[in-house]
């Protein structure tokens, strides 16, 4: 018997997938624990529209993101901190803050998760730093590091 199930199962398959179960498995187990439903006509077409549904939020997301990846290729963030005579910094510069002064300077929200960094930045001057907005979609952000003034 031919099912499309509603939820995960171990060992047996993933949400929304067409399966292929014996009665007695689909009838004593799924259908009463309401983990699948038959897949017949009318269960086959609303899967059909909910995946499409998916695909193009799927599609609208991703296009926003390389939206945003355009924008956030053309700016140049400045980020003012306290710095030592030899151009060495008190601390760092992290992903938190460029998020944080992102969101300050252009009203753009971006997770600090996303901002991809392998250490802080502790040196003044121009570094491009990469953001990863989509699979496959990433922006690199040009961020200029200044001495503070006294």
């Amino acid at each position: 018997m031919k099912v499309i199930l509603k939820d995960n199962i171990k060992g047996v398959g993933k949400k929304d997938e067409i399966i292929n179960v014996s009665d007695g498995y689909a009838r004593n187990f799924l259908f009463p624990k309401n983990l699948a439903v038959e897949a017949n006509a009318d269960n086959m077409a609303k899967l059909k529209a909910k995946q499409d549904s998916n695909n193009y939020r799927k599609e609208q997301e991703k296009q926003s993101c390389r939206e945003l990846a355009d924008k956030l290729s053309r700016i140049m963030l400045t980020i003012s901190v306290k710095a030592g005579e030899n151009g060495k910094i008190f601390g760092g510069v992290s992903s938190k803050e460029i998020a944080d002064t992102l969101q300050k300077t252009h009203q753009i929200t971006v997770d600090k998760k996303k901002v991809d960094l392998k250490e802080p930045i502790k040196e003044l001057g121009v570094r491009t730093i990469e953001i990863k907005l989509y699979e496959g979609i990433i922006a690199k952000v040009k961020v200029n590091v200044i001495a503070e003034r006294k």
